[in-house]
């Protein structure tokens, strides 16, 4: 049965508040697709607009052919996965488990027997009398998953469940979810603000800024390819280094940056001599380089501020020597180990590693705070105008 969902020119406002801009989407049906975004992005809402518990402003959502609009909850083909699991404590597993099928008038015969399916499904099996309070918390998540199953929805909607999860049960449930939509074949669509689970389950992944979806691509493309600065910025590291074309031929860009000079970059648009841009390199595309080197990847001189022992990398916060802004260093333990606090080196990178886009005005992620900033506040240099000859 067809579990695609389309969102055809959705849009929700909350009085004088748009929360979401039109949009237009289409997730294939048994697609492991993800929403990813900072808090307050959209995301959630787009969740709920699906189940039901928000009805659009403007536009509609399909399942399937059928048009959700006027669908109460309760009837659409979908179930959902809260972010505290909602289970009820004083119930055991088979209880929890076999609540919807209950509601909906399944005898217990059947009931028990689904429940002992999906039990075993979720790894769990032989812990339907347990008490939920019993449980660890991977185990919970199991039974929520198992609860939502039960009733056979066509489209599992999950919203941030594994956040309120330590770090090695987070990547270890990260697999589990996905072993179980690929055995299930259901649409999973995914809402996290954490890039690692993003990338790691999705075959797709929208990400999302002030209501607007900025690039659907699966999980590769996305890190490699970017197309606008906020996605280069929110997904995985980045570097930006800000300043306008000096010209743009056969794929990449020459940009003229304040302090550094002529920095080259793969662009993958349309650019125009003078137009403010800027230059994104990856922390470990970065190298050490030395004067000797005969080389013509641009060198980037830092000042080592901090270094980070990370198992098999060391993160390097320096500053541009020319300029004082921060540059992060991904470096192995083999050229990274000899780096100390205090000292000067010369990082290179080769430039069809690098992207350069317009500056579009839209919000980025602050490398140094970690926080959304606005184009408005963003501490930018005015970079001299650059003309083409």
């Amino acid at each position: 049965m067809d579990s695609s969902v389309t969102l055809d020119r959705v849009v929700m406002r909350f009085g004088d508040f748009t929360a979401i801009e039109p949009t237009s989407l289409e997730i294939r049906s048994g697609e492991f697709f993800s929403f990813l975004g900072p808090s307050g992005c959209g995301k959630t809402t787009l969740l709920n607009i699906i189940s039901g518990f928000l009805t659009p402003s403007e536009g509609d959502v399909r399942i399937g052919d059928a048009s959700m609009r006027g669908v109460a909850v309760n009837h659409r083909p979908t179930a959902m996965i809260f972010q505290n699991l909602a289970l009820f404590p004083l119930m055991s597993v088979y209880q929890n488990i076999e609540f919807g099928l209950e509601v909906r008038g399944v005898d217990r015969t059947t009931r028990r027997r689904k429940a002992d399916e999906l039990l075993d499904l979720v790894a769990l099996g032989g812990s339907g009398d347990k008490p939920v309070s019993a449980l660890s918390g991977g185990q919970k998540q199991r039974v929520a998953i198992a609860r939502a199953l039960a009733v056979e929805p066509r489209v599992l909607l999950l919203d941030e469940p594994l956040s309120a999860l330590d770090l090695k049960l987070r990547q270890h449930m990260r697999n589990e979810l996905k072993a179980i939509q690929r055995k299930t074949g259901i649409t999973f669509i995914y809402i996290t603000h954490d890039q690692g689970e993003a990338l790691a389950m999705s075959d797709r992944v929208a990400v999302m800024s002030a209501g607007r979806i900025q690039q659907v691509a699966d999980p590769e493309t996305l890190y490699h390819r970017p197309k606008t600065p906020f996605v280069a910025t929110f997904v995985g590291e980045n570097n930006r280094l800000p300043g306008r074309v000096v010209e743009c031929h056969a794929g990449l860009a020459v940009l003229e940056v304040p302090g550094l000079g002529r920095l080259t970059g793969r662009c993958e648009s349309e650019l125009s001599p003078g137009q403010p841009a800027a230059l994104f390199v990856r922390p470990e595309h970065l190298s050490p380089s030395s004067a000797e080197e005969e080389t013509e990847a641009p060198r980037l001189e830092v000042r080592i501020e901090t270094v980070s022992f990370e198992g098999a990398w060391r993160m390097l916060e320096a500053r541009l020597v020319a300029t004082g802004d921060t540059l992060r260093i991904l470096a192995g333990q083999g050229e990274g180990s000899a780096l100390q606090p205090g000292q000067t080196a010369s990082f290179g990178y080769a430039p069809d590693k690098a992207i350069v886009m317009a500056d579009d005005g839209s919000p980025m992620l602050d490398a140094e705070t970690g926080e959304i900033q606005e184009a408005a506040t963003r501490p930018d240099r005015e970079s001299p105008h650059v003309s083409s000859a």
